[in-house]
């Protein structure tokens, strides 16, 4: 079973966000990268860049397959994890921690209510297994 930190949002196509006041940093989940298995490259989205809750905002591509991964929250870009690039492996490593992809100054905070918490994500990731 995947780890699920219990501080994270989750959306149901895998990404997760952590809320600090209006910023909110985003990568992929344990499951994510577990199934995608080992990770060769990452296009992160461009700092200063508008992105709405739901939109395609990033790719990772693993031995496997090319993934998009989508928006939790609207808002702008304020920082990317330019670390990645060279080192997309992180994603696999540590995917919440050094693995973290980007962060979001939030246009609206209320987008939060509709992300999933740790024990539905569970529950959806376990469905799948």
């Amino acid at each position: 079973m995947s780890n699920v930190p219990s501080d994270l949002k989750f959306l149901s196509s895998h990404e997760w966000v952590l809320i600090e006041d209006d910023l909110a940093t985003v990568g992929v989940s344990d499951h994510a990268q577990e199934l995608l298995g080992d990770l060769v490259f990452v296009e992160l989205p461009e700092v200063g860049s508008a992105i709405a809750a739901g939109d395609s905002v990033a790719v990772i591509e693993s031995v496997k397959a090319a993934s998009d991964t989508y928006a939790p929250v609207s808002g702008e870009i304020v920082e990317v994890n330019s670390e990645l690039e060279d080192s997309p492996e992180r994603i696999n490593d540590d995917p919440y921690g050094d693995g973290w992809m980007y962060r979001v100054k939030m246009e609206d905070p209320d987008e939060i209510g509709d992300l999933l918490d740790a024990e539905a994500y569970t529950d959806a990731i376990a469905d799948e297994e």
